[in-house]
This record gives C-alpha cells, structure tokens and sequence, in this order.
C-alpha cells in the first residue's frame, strides 16, 4: 500500500471514529430524555395515579415539567402510616431518606414521637440543619393527604413566605404525600411533586441534569424507609 493510501485508510478510520463518539454523545441526552426521565417522572405509579389530580396541585399550576408522581404499597393502612407523615423535618423525626444529606447525619426517627404528631396549616417544616430552608404546611388532611409547599430565592438561597412578594428569580415547589387504603389493609402512597422555576431559561437546565435525578434519589429513598418503618413490628 503507497504511504498516501495509508494516510487516506487512517484518516478516514480516525473520522469514522469521530462521527461514532459524536453519534454516542448525542445519543446520550436523547436517551435520557425519552426513556429515563419519563420514567424516573413516574416510578412506582400506575397510569390512572399518574392521571390523577392532587389536592396541592393547584399551587403550582404551570409547572414547568418537572412533575413527579412516584408511588409505592406500605404494609399497614393509611391511620398507621400517617403518624410517620406528620412528624416529618430536620429537628423532629427527619426525611427517612438520605440522612447524611438532609437530616445532618442524624437517623431518622424509628419510632412515633407522640410530641411531633401536631401538624397544622402555616406551620414550617424545616428542611435541612443550616435553617435556610423549610416546607410551609399548605393543607392537612388526616389518614389521607398532606401538602407541603417551598419558595426559594436563588439569589439568597433561602426560603421565603409563600404569601409574600416572590422574588425575582426562585423556585416554588409543592410536594404532597396522598395516602388511599389498597387490598389487604395495605396503603398506596402517592408523592406528587410539582416545580417552576424563574428565569426558566437560565435554571431549567440545571433542574433536567441535576434537580430530577436528586428528587427521585431522595424519594426512592424515603419510599423504602417508610417501608421498613411501617412494617417493622410494633
């Protein structure tokens, strides 16, 4: 083979071989976006579940895609799950989830704190150990629903009165927990979690790479420390 063959054979591999990291990297987002996320959206639930209107819904109106509807099946009926519910926050009974991430490390509760079963309506949930941040109780519905909701200035990082002035740039979210009996004294629990963010132009991409993938982490998470707390022998 003359040496400008050879030259030619190599170059063509090597753009060959350009063209095919390029197809991968493409292929990538398209991947994400039309198989995995849709079903990170949606893990757990059935399409009827996913159908479904929440009460909380209705905080969030435009959500800007990022609705979540995950489910999961506890073993005990929704008066014994509930207790777990209202004692949710940092500094009371935590998340049930990743504890080093939202709870300082601490576990969570394994056990119902008659002190931490009040919950009510304006009622702040603090979310993490810096006090930066909390869920304001937006409605409570014993054994069945409870809505929690968070603005967040981006600016400042903090959360603000959801009744006040929104800042210029934040993200409100809303995160309810819906409790249904199922067959064989069992609970259905649906988390709907609905978000917008301002200016979606600039946060709407950090929210697809990053916020979605850390909600379902967390969520999944909780799901299975309900689970373990729920039927846990009493």
């Amino acid at each position: 083979m003359s040496t400008n063959g050879g030259a030619a054979h190599h170059g063509a591999r090597a753009t060959a071989a350009m063209m095919a990291r390029a197809a991968a990297a493409c292929a990538v987002p398209v991947l994400y976006a039309l198989w995995v996320r849709p079903r990170l959206l949606t893990w757990g639930a059935t399409a009827e579940e996913v159908a479904t209107i929440y009460p909380g819904d209705e905080f969030v109106p435009d959500a800007d895609g990022s609705v979540f509807t995950m489910a999961t099946t506890l073993p005990a009926p929704p008066d014994k799950v509930w207790p777990w519910l209202v004692q949710m926050g940092f500094g009371r009974a935590g998340w049930y989830s990743w504890d080093r991430l939202d709870n300082a490390g601490n576990p969570s509760a394994d056990r119902i704190v008659p002190e931490w079963q009040s919950v009510q309506v304006g009622q702040r949930l603090i979310e993490a150990s810096d006090g930066r941040n909390w869920f304001t109780v937006e409605l409570v519905e014993p054994n069945r629903t409870l809505v929690l909701r968070t603005i967040i200035d981006l600016l400042s990082g903090r959360s603000v009165d959801p009744n006040g002035r929104l800042p210029r740039a934040y993200a409100d979210g809303v995160w309810s927990f819906n409790l249904r009996p199922a067959d064989g004294g069992q609970t259905r629990l649906v988390a709907r979690s609905r978000g917008k963010t301002l200016p979606a132009l600039l946060t709407r991409p950090f929210g697809l790479a990053v916020g979605d993938p850390a909600h379902f982490i967390m969520q999944t998470r909780q799901f299975h420390g309900l689970r373990t707390r729920v039927g846990a022998p009493a």
